[in-house]
C-alpha cells in the first residue's frame, strides 16, 4: 500500500468513526470530522500532511502525491 492510499483509508476511517460518536454520543465529535476535511483540503494545495509523515516513517513506500 502506498502512503496516498494509506493517507484516503486513514481519513475515510477517521470520518466514519467521527460521524458514529457523533450520532451515538455527542454532536462535538463532528469537529474532528471538519478538521479530517479541512486538513485534506490544505494538503491538496500544500501538499503537507502529518498523517503521510507518519506513514513514510513507519516505511510505506511513497506515492504520487505523498513523497
Amino acid at each position: 500500500m502506498s502512503i496516498d492510499r494509506a493517507v484516503f483509508a486513514f481519513a475515510g476511517i477517521v470520518t466514519l468513526v467521527s460521524l458514529a460518536l457523533a450520532q451515538l454520543h455527542s454532536m462535538q465529535w463532528l469537529w474532528l470530522n471538519a478538521f479530517v476535511g479541512a486538513n485534506m483540503l490544505q494538503a491538496a494545495f500544500t501538499g503537507f500532511c502529518p498523517v503521510a509523515m507518519v506513514l513514510k516513517k513507519m516505511g510505506l513506500r511513497p506515492g504520487a502525491a505523498f513523497n
